[in-house]
């Protein structure tokens, strides 16, 4: 089937019948893209990232003691049941980037999808790098500084393939979004449509089931059979979120619940080693049930009333927040923690990393996004060069052939 006749089918499929003959076939309720004035940031979803972001970072601060006792001990044994849980605010991340990326990338073109990647992910990405790198360096008797070599491996995201260690420990999850917008950019060179991203969905759970028990680096890599669930599940909370839920995309997001937990497993007993102590795996079902059961209500429009104005200001601190607080925040409580109540250290920590996020956005990602976004979109446009017998047009001779602008997007943008 060439490419008018596969759009010829997309087509059929969303609109449904159109002539008095395909009446005859049996009446089923087809999924129509709905068309709503939904605002093109969904506010909802930037509290979601707040709270994975919060989650993680009582993981890192209450539940795991060590920065705070040489001997381990817990400073917050009433807080620690619920902080041992918050590992998990990483899978809602997933959840998260599955919807989020899907709708930044519909009806774009590939090229502006991949602007709007690099200036999103990588400044506040090199600047956390620095500061870390300076922070753990220059505070004596605390973690150990990365050599030079790996800190460079570390600027290009890569250090997981190329064997590097991590410069912070939370970047371990940058690559595994970095391979989620490679395969949602290679879906959208295509073309997204609802039937294509519902067959990705289904081919990418069965590979992903496949290969759980591979020993393949390479396979492993591809398809991430421990997180795959929740990017999947995110893509088919999105595609309910455009076109309306029905029983398929509500069958895919089930069956990613269930698949996901041999993996949830994994990450909880290694949850355990981190915290040196024993917690049930129980909460484990409560706590990603309602991770799923939110973001349904998100795909659903139910929580549209959720739209204060400090939402997308608090959504806009997650991730330098994330990329800035673990190693910054345990030399900041290993440095203090005979000098301040531990309480006390605790808040002024988490609020000391909530400011510096602040700065980060404001200070960092902002000016180096609007440098770098007009110059990386000069740069995939660049003409090819004139050949030498080529006949110079009117006006300025070496401004090469001028491209069409690309299409705005479709539907809501970014979120």
């Amino acid at each position: 089937m060439n490419t008018v006749d596969n759009a010829a089918a997309d087509l059929a499929f969303a609109t449904g019948p159109r002539h008095a003959s395909d009446r005859k076939r049996p009446s089923v309720a087809l999924p129509v893209e709905v068309k709503s004035r939904r605002p093109p940031r969904i506010a909802a979803l930037d509290g979601l990232r707040l709270i994975a972001a919060l989650m993680v970072v009582a993981y890192h601060y209450i539940a795991i003691s060590r920065s705070w006792s040489p001997d381990g001990s817990n400073s917050f044994p009433k807080l620690f049941p619920f902080a041992a849980y918050g590992w998990l605010g990483v899978h809602l991340f997933f959840l998260i980037s599955g919807f989020v990326v899907c709708m930044s990338c519909w009806g774009r073109p590939v090229g502006d999808f991949f602007v709007s990647r690099v200036i999103r992910v990588f400044p506040a990405y090199w600047f956390a790098i620095i500061v870390t790198t300076l922070v753990v360096t220059l505070v004596p008797g605390g973690l150990e500084p990365r050599k030079w070599h790996d800190i460079l491996v570390n600027f290009t995201m890569l250090q997981e393939p190329l064997h590097a260690p991590h410069v912070d420990g939370v970047y371990w999850t940058l690559f595994a979004e970095l391979r989620f917008y490679l395969l949602l950019a290679a879906m959208a060179w295509w073309g997204l449509t609802y039937r294509r991203l519902l067959a990705m969905c289904c081919v990418w759970a069965v590979a992903s089931a496949l290969g759980a028990r591979s020993e393949s680096v390479i396979l492993r890599l591809l398809i991430m059979p421990d997180y795959s669930w929740f990017f999947i599940a995110g893509i088919a909370f999105y595609l309910m979120y455009r076109f309306g839920p029905n029983i398929l995309l509500a069958g895919l997001v089930l069956v990613c619940f269930c698949a996901a937990q041999p993996s949830v497993q994994t990450v909880w007993r290694s949850s355990l080693k981190n915290m040196d102590r024993t917690v049930p795996y129980w909460p484990t079902l409560i706590i990603l049930a309602t991770c799923f059961g939110l973001m349904a209500l998100v795909a659903t429009g139910k929580l549209s009333w959720c739209n204060w104005r400090w939402l997308p200001v608090a959504g806009a601190l997650t991730y330098p927040l994330y990329l800035l607080h673990e190693y910054v925040g345990w030399e900041i409580i290993r440095h203090f923690r005979t000098q301040v109540p531990h309480h006390v250290l605790l808040v002024v920590t988490v609020a000391a990393m909530l400011v510096a996020a602040h700065l980060v956005h404001r200070g960092i990602e902002r000016p180096m996004s609007r440098w770098l976004k007009p110059r990386i979109k000069a740069a995939l446009r660049q003409p090819a060069p004139a050949s030498a017998n080529a006949t110079p047009s009117h006006g300025n001779a070496d401004a090469g052939p001028r491209l069409p602008s690309p299409r705005p997007p479709e539907g809501p943008g970014p979120g």
